[in-house]
């Protein structure tokens, strides 16, 4: 039986492992997709917010020639970290089952694609950026809507519309742009977001200005065809031709997973998973949250550089028995 099975295998997760390690304690990082799977699967010319000093796990170095790392400094951060303190890793292993075992030691049985596991304690480090939230329009399914993004190049000579006006759907219209696609925004509020990193909000702010991007503000999509596309505006509908849809309209956790474990979420619609701030334990003895996975639905709230230190908040609360 091991004393932490930790699912999530992101910077978090790795973060919780090296405390457990640290700790003297056994434990296994399960990870249904690859090695920090969500970084994996960031756009691939993505730029962080934060300096490598705040991204740091573990106390250990991250080194870069960039003021700001970008996806592939940070892909190369986590595995060297990984790799070098011999973290035991079992990837493209999905958890699917969490149940309460009928033992004196109150562990929980783990099952997973796999195999299945027993751990007296869960550290759930699962993010959010495994599941888009929908449009919930006539046309969302199609082959052309994508809710993830890659590379700019694919785009070239396309109309692409993209739907919001946050950090990741700036990105995409300017570099959709700048490989030779025909964009237009549509934003509900009447403003790109404030939370635009401040190097890039100018240079969106310009293209609008000048026309090289149609944006529509104070509008919503409406409805998407093989062809072309509807828009709500102020002023009525517009249906124009299109390529692709970039819909940037955020991810959420796995409720549904946090619900069939036990974790109780509010019912305000943020759905913030119950637990102890000081400690992370969530109303379920011996589980705990860490990382953005604590916010719900409110994904701006925690970050790497803020939630690393669930990892210690976790492994002392479960140390101290022990002490």
């Amino acid at each position: 039986m091991l004393d932490i099975v930790i699912i999530g295998g992101g910077p978090i997760g790795l973060a919780c492992g090296l405390a457990a390690q640290k700790a003297g304690l056994s434990f296994v990082i399960i990870e249904k997709g690859t090695l920090v799977n969500s970084l994996y699967n960031y756009p691939s010319t993505m730029t962080f917010f934060s300096t490598s000093e705040k991204l740091e796990i573990g106390g250990f170095p991250f080194s870069t020639t960039h003021v700001k790392p970008n996806r592939a400094d940070a892909l190369e951060y986590y595995r060297r970290v990984a790799l070098a303190n011999s973290l035991p890793l079992n990837l493209f292993e999905e958890v699917l089952s969490v149940n309460k075992a009928n033992d004196e030691n109150q562990a929980y049985n783990i099952n997973t694609s796999k195999s299945s596991y027993k751990a007296t304690h869960i550290v759930i480090a699962t993010g959010f950026y495994d599941i888009a939230v929908n449009l919930d329009i006539p046309g969302e399914n199609l082959p052309k809507v994508k809710h993830y993004y890659q590379d700019p190049h694919f785009y070239t000579l396309q109309k692409v519309l993209v739907v919001g006006a946050s950090n990741s759907s700036v990105d995409v219209a300017l570099e959709t742009y700048r490989k030779g696609a025909e964009v237009t925004m549509v934003v509900r509020d009447s403003e790109i977001s404030n939370r635009v990193k401040y190097w890039v909000r100018p240079d969106i702010l310009n293209r609008i200005e000048e026309g090289s991007i149609k944006a529509y503000f104070n509008s919503n999509l409406k409805a998407i065809r093989e062809r072309e596309v509807d828009i709500q505006t102020p002023t009525g509908m517009v249906t124009i031709p299109n390529d692709f849809v970039m819909a940037m309209t955020g991810y959420k956790p796995n409720f549904d997973f946090l619900r069939n474990i036990g974790v109780n979420l509010s019912n305000d619609g943020k759905y913030i998973p119950q637990y102890n701030p000081q400690t992370m334990e969530t109303n379920l003895p011996g589980v705990y949250l860490a990382g953005v996975v604590c916010g719900g639905m409110d994904t701006h709230l925690w970050f790497i550089e803020n939630s690393r230190i669930h990892a210690k908040m976790i492994i002392d609360h479960i140390c101290a028995p022990l002490t």
